[in-house]
């Protein structure tokens, strides 16, 4: 099958569209002829390979985390899917591809096409396995650092329908994508803090780090490390701060949730660009840009 793949790390102009073996649907996953494929952030830190831990490349590698497609392979134990229903979610081993195996995932929302839904499925998980570790309550205040991002956006959705208040750090170009979502802007700059305890005389429950900076003054804003939740720093857990990587904390289980939300139009995803798979390396460069404001889609 034809993927978007890399045989060594380097910069976006690695990324080649070529043949590579056909993968199958093993237990517990479903295979789908993908029709759309997410570019996130990890995606060119594997590609750059600073995710290597200084292991030198010995295989080809198939780029992306999450697609959506037609179902057209279910493997052993999956039931409540079938061969061509539309789905999004995570994959193993490549999204970008002819097929892609799911191991994680949810129904096309209703109303949204697959290019819109090739991004949910990611942004949602974090977002939502930050809050949970945050707890976050009806009431509640909490700051989201990072709030333009995906993840950032994706949180600041779900903390105003937990019927949280939610203050978001971005800059100043960002501000209104924060208030359309219903976040309090205010920016990066030194002294978050006092900004903070403007927008919040009472305080806040808890800080969501989806950009891996400013640690002092985030703990300051909270009041304590562990009411600090971090998907960015990843020594801040040296500081006593929470930091949450997936695994055994994932939130996967939300996906059906999210893609509910989305047919609602109570979750948005923005879509910032659509590249064709030949031109993977400039839908990488943009992501690495730090320009969009939305996602960034390959297309077959």
């Amino acid at each position: 099958m034809r993927a978007v793949r890399f045989t060594r790390y380097g910069g976006p102009e690695v990324l080649e569209v070529a043949d590579v073996p056909e993968r199958h649907a093993g237990p517990g996953q479903v295979r789908i002829r993908v029709e759309a494929a997410a570019v996130n952030p990890y995606d060119h830190k594997v590609r750059a390979g600073a995710m290597s831990r200084g292991k030198p490349l010995d295989h080809p590698v198939v780029t992306g985390q999450e697609a959506s497609g037609v179902v057209d392979e279910v493997g052993d134990g999956v039931t409540g899917t079938q061969v061509g229903d539309a789905v999004f979610g995570f994959a193993v081993n490549g999204a970008a591809a002819e097929y892609a195996v799911l191991h994680h995932w949810a129904r096309q929302p209703v109303g949204l096409g697959f290019v819109e839904s090739a991004g949910l499925a990611l942004a949602a998980e974090t977002a939502e396995r930050g809050l949970r570790h945050l707890d976050v309550r009806p009431g509640d205040t909490i700051l989201v650092h990072g709030a333009a991002g995906g993840v950032g956006q994706a949180a600041v959705q779900f903390a105003r329908l937990r019927g949280a208040t939610v203050i978001g750090t971005a800059s100043a170009a960002n501000h209104d994508l924060l208030r359309s979502l219903g976040a309090l802007p205010t920016t990066y700059e030194p002294g978050l803090p006092a900004r903070v305890a403007e927008l919040a005389p009472e305080g806040v429950a808890g800080v969501f780090d989806t950009a891996g900076t400013s640690l002092d003054e985030l703990i300051e804003v909270a009041g304590a490390p562990a009411r600090v939740v971090s998907i960015a720093n990843y020594t801040a857990g040296e500081r006593g701060v929470v930091v949450t990587t997936g695994g055994a904390d994932s939130a996967w289980d939300a996906l059906p949730r999210v893609s509910e939300l989305a047919a609602q139009g109570s979750y948005r995803v923005r879509v910032e660009a659509v590249f064709p798979f030949v031109e993977a390396a400039a839908a990488h460069r943009l992501s690495e840009s730090r320009r969009a404001h939305g996602k960034i889609v390959l297309v077959p």
